[in-house]
């Protein structure tokens, strides 16, 4: 199944193999540089089904948190990521757009507005003392427009889809977690008014997106903050409704990473979370989190548990990792993934060479070396 095609609204992936979004901070002035451009080609080239961007800040004054994030608010900013699209584009890929709001992470005096405190919906960022800007209401309209704006730019660069960040303790999060989210208005208090947020930039971001083509919006499934399984199954249903085609479950944020109530991180510790959401939320799921065997990736599929598999820092560790997959799941053709010259010499080595072990072959999980 990891090697066969998916069908997402009218995108076809050759394949169900996601690169996870990961933030690099290799983008100066938020402008996506040749390394990042070179970065994206290179995975798609080794065959990787979709990638999802590194976040994307959010053209809002008060969305930046961290140093050398890419955004979208510049024309040399919107050059640098069609270049990026282009180089996926060529090499058979395709590519989803991360949009993010960092919200309380952000601290007076950061880049690209330093006058401008982080924003939350009470000015928290966990249970504790205020450390930002409680939002008004014309605060949280002027985020949701921003979201809203930047998906049509994401669309008129060339982008497959949009995946909205919704996880790891940031804004939307924020609004969603009953400890962060203090207040009594339409956008606190009741679990369905704090999700109203969440539910309103979904609404508004594809508004402006085309209806064929896909959505995501990664959760953080449990955060260990009152923010867990049950309210994200209730979330997802409605997100769907509005037009979400696919979750990304991830955890925590709100208390931290990785969450406690997860158990001791080991290989594919939260796809229990895409296993829930897919069978409660009867939604598309992509799995993510220690997931870097073939055969383990595999067996999710095949037993129902997600429809996507995303590699995150392996496919940092080895760009080559579809290729290595599909060669140890005796994927029909594996070196046909490869471009032309590469297939033409590895064929030929693996003919002369039948017992060949290649030097990134290691076990899976479920197959372990005879004694």
């Amino acid at each position: 199944m990891l090697f066969e095609e998916y069908k997402l609204k009218n995108l076809v992936l050759r394949n169900r193999v996601v690169m996870a979004p990961m933030t690099r901070n290799q983008s100066p002035g938020g402008i996506p540089t040749d390394d990042v451009i070179s970065y994206y080609a290179r995975r798609a080239k080794a065959e990787v089904g979709l990638i999802i961007t590194e976040g994307i800040e959010v053209s809002h004054k008060a969305s930046s948190a961290y140093p050398n994030v890419p955004r979208l608010d510049t024309n040399e900013a919107r050059e640098g990521w069609k270049k990026v699209v282009d180089g996926i584009k060529n090499n058979n890929g395709a590519v989803i757009a991360q949009l993010w709001h960092c919200g309380g992470f952000r601290k007076l005096g950061m880049q690209p507005n330093p006058e401008v405190p982080g924003y939350t919906a009470s000015g928290l960022v966990k249970p504790g003392k205020k450390v930002a800007h409680e939002m008004t209401i014309k605060d949280i309209k002027e985020t949701i427009d921003a979201y809203a704006s930047d998906a049509k730019i994401c669309q008129d660069l060339g982008f497959d889809g949009v995946e909205i960040h919704g996880a790891h303790g940031y804004l939307i999060h924020q609004f969603l977690s009953p400890h962060a989210n203090r207040r009594n208005d339409i956008y606190g208090g009741s679990e369905e008014n704090r999700m109203r947020f969440a539910v309103e930039i979904a609404e508004e971001v594809r508004s402006k997106w085309p209806l064929n083509k896909p959505l995501f919006v990664r959760l953080s499934v449990e955060d260990d903050a009152g923010w867990g399984p049950d309210e994200n199954v209730r979330l997802s249903r409605v997100l769907k409704s509005k037009g979400i085609d696919v979750i990304d479950c991830s955890s925590g944020g709100i208390r931290g990473a990785p969450v406690v109530s997860a158990g001791p991180v080991g290989y594919g510790y939260q796809v229990p979370y895409a296993e829930k959401l897919k069978k409660e939320a009867l939604i598309q799921t992509m799995a993510v989190g220690l997931i870097v065997h073939a055969d383990q990736a595999e067996e999710i599929l095949q037993s129902g548990r997600a429809d996507l598999i995303a590699i995150a820092r392996e496919a940092m560790q080895n760009p080559n990792w579809p290729l290595d997959a599909a060669q140890k799941l005796n994927a029909s053709a594996p070196y046909a993934l490869m471009p032309s010259p590469y297939e033409y010499w590895l064929e030929k080595r693996a003919k002369q060479v039948e017992t060949l072990i290649p030097s990134t072959h290691t076990e899976g999980i479920n197959i372990r070396p005879s004694d």
